[in-house]
């Protein structure tokens, strides 16, 4: 049952959340490390967010209102986990939180998209190269160590791929864009 003060029903306010859920997603993304911090921020956001549902006063602001929020969250996790040397500092966060609030809406969920369907498009052995680095530390050593390659060879391929990913993404998103 809506507060007599809340402007938006919980109907209302559930749809918006579900209707935003992935572009807030990948806004905690952009600022947090790890999938699970991520999901762990949302859970924690949506539970703010609700109780404090009667601050919004129409739709049209539900998502700058939620990406404070989430923003906020995702500071909080990341003092949680501050003495790992794999957080970024807070500064570092709030340029990315600032970065993310002038994407246009709707544009990280579009480039997610097109970078998956890239992916698909490598090989397998092209995708385990470039998932390397970020699954483990040294990483790509240790898959140089298992291929019998250099691990200077595989970096500068690994560099290519990327090129290659980063022109395929943005082929992908002008091609959806002129189909629009």
């Amino acid at each position: 049952m809506s507060t007599p003060d809340s402007n938006l029903g919980e109907a209302e306010w559930m749809r918006l959340f579900v209707r935003h859920e992935q572009e807030l997603r990948a806004y905690a993304r952009a600022l947090l490390p790890t999938w699970e911090a991520v999901e762990d921020t949302l859970q924690e956001a949506s539970v703010v967010m609700w109780k404090k549902r009667d601050q919004l006063e129409d739709e049209s602001g539900f998502l700058p209102w939620a990406k404070v929020i989430v923003r906020f969250e995702a500071l909080r996790a990341r003092r949680a986990v501050a003495r790992d040397r794999l957080v970024l500092t807070e500064d570092i966060i709030s340029i990315l939180a600032q970065e993310a609030m002038e994407t246009p809406d709707g544009l990280l969920e579009q480039e997610r998209c097109a970078l998956q369907k890239c992916l698909k498009r490598l090989t397998d052995d092209h995708r385990k190269l470039l998932f390397a680095p970020y699954l483990q530390e040294g990483g790509v050593k240790s898959l140089a160590e298992q291929t019998n390659r250099s691990a200077n060879s595989l970096y500068k391929l690994l560099g290519r791929l990327r090129g290659k990913l980063k022109h395929c993404v943005a082929q992908t998103l002008s091609m959806e864009a002129e189909t629009t």
